[in-house]
């Protein structure tokens, strides 16, 4: 079987280490893998207006903000296929053939679904389009064929519902659509980075984002004000490692050779925690520690960023042409849908020549 990947974020700002961490740091080796026949990465504008329907100069203006992202990162336009969502009106039809086949019970018990709309506080006030983000996750998935959808681990219910689309669409209407395996980091801090300020999720509304974007002052700052152990109030305090961002980032970031340099009296991060644990070890030094990481991943990202910010219709051409493939591939998944829900009239030879 052909291995494609589909992946992609919605243009609502900047994106941030939590995106590089759940999903963009390994979409760019797997891209590099060499094991996937064709890689699709979606800027899903489509999607970020629907809660931001009344704001589309916001969105307009991401989408260069999140292909720059892209760019700097390592995503490279010879081997994954960049594109814009709404360039590709298939995505569309799919969508509402596939609303058919879901119940509004069945969206309303989606925890990815419930977890967003409390955060936006919508309440009664929901956007339908808000409200069938699945099926559109779903449309986009299928629409590519795509085997493998690498993401974070608030997105498993989406995929969960995704398969079921798949199951329901081949029981009713005959096997046609690739049934798409999640793939999820393979660091558990990767999977749950909270927000600088300790809180679950790192989100651009909330402000405790670290971008990747971030100059090298940005980045400290946000570092050294970082949550940590509020009872670890002196030095000789006994912290806790547990729900301490600081820790939690290292985790996630942190590899030998960063210990090796910047605190070598450690060998291992589980000796450097065990030291916090039992107190001695004050949180100004931990953050330095984790200021040194941080500016040593990101700093390549940003001269990466600099060398596209100077040529932005390049950027819109790599969009373009991305574009232009995702449209082909989805047209050909459209047809093959059309022709299973015998909704294909005109290709339909027999058809005509039955009411003759």
């Amino acid at each position: 079987m052909t291995k494609i990947i589909l992946t992609g974020d919605r243009p609502t700002g900047r994106l941030h280490v939590g995106h590089y961490v759940g999903s963009l740091r390994r979409r760019v080796e797997l891209q590099n893998s060499g094991e996937y026949d064709e890689i699709y990465i979606m800027i899903a504008d489509a999607q970020a207006l629907t809660d931001n329907a009344d704001n589309p100069e916001k969105v307009r203006q991401n989408i260069v903000e999140v292909a720059l992202d892209y760019l700097s990162v390592g995503l490279d336009p010879a081997k994954s296929n960049l594109f814009i969502q709404s360039m590709v009106p298939e995505l569309t039809e799919l969508s509402f053939y596939y609303m058919n086949l879901v119940t509004v019970s069945r969206l309303q018990r989606n925890p990815t679904v419930k977890a967003e709309i409390q955060m936006r506080n919508f309440e009664t006030s929901i956007p339908v389009g808000f409200f069938t983000y699945p099926i559109s996750q779903a449309a986009d998935i299928t629409a590519f064929k795509a085997t493998t959808v690498p993401v974070g681990e608030d997105q498993m219910p989406m995929l969960e519902q995704c398969q079921e689309i798949v199951h329901k669409f081949n029981a009713v209407y005959g096997e046609t659509l690739i049934e798409p395996k999640i793939l999820l980091p393979d660091n558990e801090a990767c999977m749950r980075l909270p927000g600088t300020d300790g809180k679950a999720k790192m989100s651009k509304s909330l402000g405790n984002c670290i971008y990747l974007s971030d100059d090298e002052e940005s980045v400290r700052q946000k570092v050294m004000n970082m949550f940590t152990d509020p009872d670890h109030l002196r030095v000789s305090d006994p912290g806790k490692v547990e729900g301490n961002a600081v820790f939690t980032y290292l985790r996630a970031f942190a590899k030998p050779e960063h210990l090796a340099e910047y605190l070598p009296e450690y060998q291992s991060l589980d000796e450097l925690e065990a030291h916090y644990k039992r107190g001695g070890l004050g949180d100004v030094k931990v953050k330095k520690l984790l200021n040194s990481v941080m500016q040593d991943i990101l700093s390549p990202i940003r001269a990466e960023r600099k060398k596209w910010e100077n040529d932005i219709p390049a950027v819109y051409e790599i969009l373009k042409k991305g574009s232009e493939v995702a449209e082909r591939k989805a047209a050909q998944t459209l047809a093959d849908v059309r022709k299973a829900m015998k909704i294909d009239y005109f290709n339909d030879k027999s058809l005509i020549k039955d009411r003759m």
